[in-house]
């Protein structure tokens, strides 16, 4: 403030010089002079001018302080350049350059930049922010719970409501679900992209544990089935900061909304379904976003045809399937458990970390990225879902045995051959337990010839030794060749026949 008085005073009625005036008042001798120039040019005597308030004083001699008066000139439309300046690429420079066009009497840009914020000072904090037409979609559950009531129990469960608001439009989306679950968020999420025709560049969620993993400042570690939703739909996902409401002030007042003019209005009423509940909600969404804004001309639903709607990317052909995502380690039997049933994965990962994942009827795994094997979801639990190309050599050699085989390649021996593979494999728990002592017994063919080998397994049927040994035995010392219908043959002794028993092999 300028010390005109001051300055007057000492110099007029105590007759100090003009450099003692300036050492009291603290200002350079040159201001000092000027300020006695201008009030010998304005006519003003002193103590006259003592009786003058300050902003008369000063106007009286500073003429060129004073403004101008106020030239008719058009003034902009702030809420059009309001508006606009959500479209993308659209700037205060661009728009400005437009009013000039159209006025060409106009104020200049500095101006113009002054006055559009001063004017959008004077709004509210939610529509002091910029955001661009079709960039920012914001969800976020709301505290305020619905109760439902089931008509056969009679128990009653809150709802939670999901809201989602775009940032240029405020353009809101509303509906219920039974839990703040990942399978909840991702189908809210999925019906919120349908309910506005279109996908918008982001995301900003709050770091709801469905959405965000573990949240961070910087990198927040996303959950894996919202980060392949967002993939799907070619969306990013930036979480608003913990502990910072304003990243998501939209969705804060969206769910602000949400309370007031939908919740509030169904406090009283009974729901017995959540579909029921959902259709009370559209029908008081679509009042909420064609109501009239109140400082701003048109409504939500008019900013949204006219900026967001023409500026969200389109939905993709086939909406997003949920999918669950976990990670496993594979066992040495190259399976890997899924709740309690058993997939097959190459052999070649045992003991690998892999990650699932989950549909309602598929199971896919994949290494480093890359998907190394699909299967049908099974839902036996403790069975197991094996492919051959997944098992070893000589595990898918051994599993393309069954007892049926075993007993028709016997028969091309012979049919006591057959007979005895026959009974050995029954004569087992688990047939598979027999087949190692089968493939034995069929390889004494190469051996000993498959005339021999019948004859040794007619044997060995007459004699009830059922192994692998016991053949190998009857082979060894020739007894197959002695008939055993002979009358000169002398009956196996007691040691011998004990010998023959005793030499059943179980593997």
């Amino acid at each position: 403030m300028r010390k005109v008085k001051e300055i007057l005073r000492l110099t007029y009625e105590n007759g100090l010089s003009r450099r003692q005036v300036a050492q009291s008042v603290a200002l350079a001798r040159a201001t000092i002079t000027d300020y006695l120039r201008r009030f010998e040019a304005s006519g003003l005597t002193w103590p006259a001018a003592a009786a003058l308030d300050d902003a008369t004083l000063e106007r009286r001699l500073f003429p060129s302080a004073c403004p101008d008066p106020v030239p008719q000139r058009p003034e902009p439309d702030w809420a059009t350049v309001h508006r606009e300046l959500r479209r993308k690429g659209v700037t205060l420079m661009l728009l400005w350059q437009e009013y000039k066009a159209r006025d060409p009497e106009g104020y200049q840009y500095s101006w113009f930049c002054d006055a559009y914020r001063a004017w959008a000072g004077r709004r509210d904090l939610v529509m002091r922010q910029t955001h661009r037409a079709g960039e920012t979609l914001f969800v976020d559950y709301a505290g305020q719970t619905v109760p439902v009531i089931d008509r056969t129990t009679g128990e009653m469960r809150q709802a939670q409501v999901f809201v989602a608001v775009l940032g240029a439009s405020n353009y809101t989306y509303a509906e219920a679900s039974w839990s703040q679950g990942l399978p909840d968020w991702i189908q809210a999420h999925v019906r919120a992209f349908a309910f506005l025709g279109g996908v918008p560049e982001c995301l900003v969620p709050d770091n709801l544990k469905a959405g965000v993993t573990q949240p961070h400042r910087y990198e927040p570690d996303l959950n894996p089935t919202y980060q392949e939703l967002a993939a799907h739909y070619g969306t990013a996902i930036l979480p608003a900061r913990v502990r910072r409401p304003k990243d998501k002030a939209k969705v804060e007042a969206g769910v602000l909304l949400v309370e007031r003019w939908i919740l509030a209005a169904l406090r009283h009423q009974m729901f017995f379904s959540l579909s029921e509940l959902n259709r009370a909600i559209r029908t008081l969404l679509t009042r909420l976003n064609t109501r009239p804004f109140r400082k701003l001309p048109g409504s939500r639903q008019a900013l949204f045809e006219t900026l967001d709607r023409p500026a969200l990317r389109p939905l993709p052909d086939a909406p997003y399937v949920y999918a669950e995502w976990r990670k496993a380690r594979v066992h040495i039997d190259y399976h890997v458990e899924v709740d309690r049933h058993y997939y097959s994965v190459p052999y070649q990962l045992v003991k690998h970390a892999i990650e699932i994942r989950l549909t309602a009827h598929t199971v896919e795994c994949f290494f480093q990225g890359n998907r190394v094997a699909s299967h049908v979801r099974a839902h036996l639990p403790g069975r197991h879902t094996t492919l051959p190309e997944h098992m070893p050599t000589a595990h898918r050699q051994y599993a393309e045995w069954t007892p049926e085989r075993l007993v028709r390649w016997a028969e091309k021996s012979g049919p006591a051959t057959a007979a005895l593979i026959q009974r050995l494999l029954e004569r087992r728990t688990h047939p598979q337990q027999g087949f190692r002592s089968a493939l034995g017994i069929m390889r004494l063919g190469k051996s000993y010839g498959a005339d021999r080998l019948e004859a040794a397994c007619a044997r060995a049927l007459e004699l009830g030794a059922l192994s692998y040994r016991s053949l190998e035995s009857i082979l060894r010392q020739g007894l197959d060749r002695t008939p055993v219908t002979a009358p000169e043959e002398a009956p196996a002794t007691p040691a011998e026949h004990e010998h023959l028993r005793g030499a059943d092999y179980y593997h």
